[in-house]
């Protein structure tokens, strides 16, 4: 009688899983990214820890909401609208859909095809976005862009972020312990939008220069993408990008903008979900595997692995771990 109950509690359990499932496919929320790399979905080839905060984003919403990230790297708000890919949104977006919108980092590049003034031009795009969303019935809520690392009073930015992804460890010189603003009015522009047009608005520019301030200028380093010459394989020479994010810091980023989206999109707040570890095949969670995750858990505490993506067989729990699975819609445990 004991074995049948156990058997049966884990059958219903099992079914109300499906049917919370086809619940939530059959009329997901749809939350649509546009932005650049800061925000966008990354490659995995060659070990690759790059990840945009949109690409992990998915794994902080419940299964009633879908994240769809149309951001790509290099991209501004003038080469997004060019290049077609606003117009592939706006076929998608249906009424009640939301977009999310965050550009900066390369509308202030001197490149003709990127650059576009802001207070002029980029509050222009700024405002398109939001128009015509609204024209599709589309909920529009800007942001402002993230900041980089930047604790040098003589910083080498350069030309281009996505170069960094070719550059080498070189250490720093002229350190100093305040993190220096790089985006001036690109920052303050989305804010300048958002008020006049009545648009909910995410300040990440705030919230990313708080939390690299409060990390400080060697700990901050764990956000993005600093390897010491031979640290990572595909790394030879090192590594030092200040721009984009590692795993870790995605995950802290988008941990920390989707409590604030909850704060200035009350319509979402119910469906945002912090797990203690996310497990996804695509690389948007913090481990790749189900295993890696149950083994990241420290004995003797409770966890909750949320298991976004991927097929896995049921892992294996040392005593001492109290592990609770959190399955997806997209995801299966035998």
């Amino acid at each position: 009688m004991r074995v049948f109950y156990r058997v049966a509690t884990a059958t219903l359990a099992f079914a109300v899983l499906i049917l919370l499932c086809t619940a939530a496919k059959r009329s997901p929320v749809t939350i649509f990214m546009i932005g650049d790399s800061t925000m966008a979905d990354k490659s995995l080839a060659n070990g690759s820890e790059e990840r945009g905060w949109g690409m992990v984003l998915q794994g902080f919403f419940t299964d009633k909401v879908v994240v769809d990230n149309h951001a790509v790297n290099g991209r501004s708000s003038k080469s997004f609208i060019n290049e077609g890919r606003w117009d592939a949104v706006l076929a998608k977006m249906k009424k009640g859909d939301y977009v999310f919108i965050q550009f900066g980092h390369n509308d202030e590049k001197p490149q003709p095809d990127r650059h576009t003034d802001a207070g002029s031009t980029f509050d222009a795009n700024l405002a398109r976005f939001v128009n015509e969303a609204r024209a599709k019935g589309g909920i529009p809520v800007l942001f402002s862009c993230v900041v980089r690392r930047n604790f040098q009073s003589e910083a080498k930015l350069g030309d281009d972020d996505e170069k960094l992804r070719n550059s080498v460890y070189e250490g720093e010189t002229n350190v100093g312990n305040v993190l220096i603003d790089t985006h001036g009015d690109y920052a303050v522009a989305p804010k300048r939008v958002a008020q006049q047009l009545n648009v909910p608005f995410v300040d990440a520019n705030a919230i990313t220069h708080r939390l690299e301030q409060e990390m400080g200028a060697e700990a901050s380093k764990q956000l993005h993408l600093w390897y010491l010459p031979g640290q990572h394989p595909a790394h030879p020479k090192g590594r030092q990008d200040n721009t984009h994010y590692s795993v870790y810091g995605a995950h802290v980023v988008a941990g920390l903008l989707v409590d604030e989206i909850a704060r200035q999109v009350p319509a979402l707040r119910k469906y945002v979900r912090h797990y203690d570890y996310i497990v996804s095949d695509e690389g948007r969670g913090n481990f790749l595997t189900l295993q890696q995750a149950v083994d990241a858990v420290p004995a003797g505490q409770k966890a909750t692995v949320r298991v976004l993506h991927g097929q896995w067989n049921r892992p294996q729990v040392p005593k001492g771990k109290n592990v609770k699975l959190s399955v997806s819609c997209n995801a299966t445990v035998k």
